[in-house]
């Protein structure tokens, strides 16, 4: 009701006072104007146009709060998710990094196995070697008597031919009998 009386106060000091005959004649454009303005606003106010303009501002206003209510609490799950994927890729971070030092190391460990293996591969090769020389050295040794031994006994044979008479070959031959028989009883 004050609004009606604060608009008709407003329209009372308006430039329809300046107009020529009674303003309060239906004749009078100005007066019509006017009444038909507080007839619109009293239909308004009538049908609680206000309130329902009020209501939808209300719940357009509620309807915001709650989007920002909605928009903070998916901004502080998002925050959360963040840190939560932040702190999993520290820890896969640093996982990885204790694969990759745990790997330099089994590969150090397995390189010096590797070099300690080769160092007695090679100490037992050459320790063959070693042995092939000289069971080769050995054999050569061998092989020389033996030759130098055929060689002797061939000599000798021709020596003791050439000086060995009929009587001390039986006499030879006698004594070998007698010492085969000695040392086979």
């Amino acid at each position: 009701m004050r609004k009606l009386l604060t608009v008709a106060l407003i329209a009372s000091a308006s430039p329809a006072l300046a107009a020529t005959g009674p303003f309060f004649s239906l004749h009078n454009t100005d007066f019509i104007v006017l009444l038909a303005f507080l007839l619109f606003i009293a239909v308004l106010i009538y049908f609680k146009v206000p309130s329902m303009l009020a209501g939808m501002l209300d719940k357009r206003a509620e309807g915001i709060r709650s989007e920002l209510d909605e928009a903070r609490a998916i901004r502080e799950e998002a925050q959360t998710l963040l840190a939560s994927y932040e702190r999993k890729q520290q820890e896969v971070k640093d996982q990885s990094q204790r694969i990759v030092d745990h790997a330099k190391e089994e590969a150090r460990v397995a390189g010096d196995a590797a070099k300690k293996d080769i160092e007695a591969s090679i100490a037992r090769r050459l320790a063959g070697a070693e042995d092939q020389i000289a069971s080769a050295r050995a054999a050569a040794v061998r092989e020389v008597r033996d030759r130098a031994v055929t060689v002797a006994v061939a000599a000798a044979r021709e020596v003791i031919a050439k000086q060995m008479t009929e009587e001390d070959a039986n006499r030879l031959i006698d004594e070998s009998i007698t010492t085969v028989e000695a040392k086979l009883h």
